[in-house]
């Protein structure tokens, strides 16, 4: 029984049907592999995997890059439900990791090691809105003019986590969860050759804030036109989720963001990440980035 696959309305994206993720050959694994390098964003319809399903699911992609600093987590929840299951206050949620969540970014980008791909499976979903949307970076880079090219063929951008919150009105702490760290902000190139397929795509988002050797303003200037340059149809693509939905997408190539909706219907999605390979996903640090260096929005 062979997968069926229809692509999506954009340059990135297909559904995957006619599959069973619980269950996985090796024949099935390279055919998904080749999948996601040719579409980037990968959709399983009505999978409802169990979080060790999705854990071994991620593994077909590579090492699982664990979410929690005592390495205990391969899957984490991203819901805006508490502990007793009441949902966030919305003065709480706008100011949270779960609003920054809604920029256009790519995972990880503000670590040393960057991920690899994500994947996320839907278990509680509002009745409007909360879905995700991906951007095709591939396509972008082929849109841009030559002179632009040329422009940012050799510049590369820090990337913060502690930046792109601030513009939120959230001041992260070291130690405080995921990504707020004293290692410094990795510096990336803002032109990437994908390690497997060595197509070029920019490697932007609201993570990247400072370009070395450039005036600040004119660097944030730049990065913002590129950002609403790429995220433009047809390189976008957005799903509604379903309860049992599955999707999975590169990092390396595509940038997502998550959809507003009414913060207080729970939203929980089920959160594996895919770790990225030290020869192409590792990146230098500088100075440390702090909080308190940015002016909060």
């Amino acid at each position: 029984m062979s997968i069926k696959i229809a692509r999506t309305d954009a340059t990135l994206g297909a559904y995957i049907s006619n599959v069973d993720l619980s269950r996985i050959s090796d024949s099935l694994a390279q055919a998904l592999r080749e999948a996601f390098h040719e579409f980037g964003v990968l959709i399983f319809p009505d999978q409802h995997l169990s979080a060790e399903s999705q854990e071994a699911f991620g593994q077909v992609f590579g090492r699982i890059e664990y979410l929690d600093p005592k390495k205990t987590r391969k899957s984490v929840y991203i819901s805006n439900t508490l502990n007793e299951g009441k949902v966030m206050e919305r003065s709480k949620y706008s100011k949270s990791l779960l609003r920054g969540n809604e920029g256009w970014h790519t995972d990880s980008s503000y670590m040393p090691l960057s991920a690899k791909a994500s994947c996320l499976s839907a278990v509680k979903v509002p009745k409007d809105g909360g879905g995700t949307g991906w951007a095709d970076m591939r396509a972008a880079y082929a849109a841009l003019d030559e002179s632009t090219r040329r422009k940012i063929q050799d510049l590369s951008a820090l990337h913060s986590l502690y930046y792109s919150q601030s513009k939120i009105g959230h001041i992260g702490k070291t130690g405080e969860s995921y990504g707020f760290h004293t290692r410094g902000a990795p510096l990336r190139p803002l032109v990437k050759i994908h390690p497997e397929t060595k197509r070029k795509s920019l490697y932007i988002g609201r993570h990247a804030y400072s370009i070395p050797g450039m005036d600040e303003d004119e660097a944030r200037k730049l990065l913002n036109e590129l950002l609403d340059f790429a995220c433009q149809p047809p390189r976008i693509y957005e799903h509604k989720w379903n309860v049992g939905d599955l999707a999975i997408w590169d990092n390396r190539c595509v940038l997502h963001r998550a959809r507003p909706y009414d913060v207080t219907e729970p939203r929980v999605l089920r959160h594996v990440r895919i770790a990225g390979e030290p020869e192409s996903e590792s990146a230098p640090t500088q100075r440390d980035v702090r909080a308190s260096s940015f002016e909060a929005a």
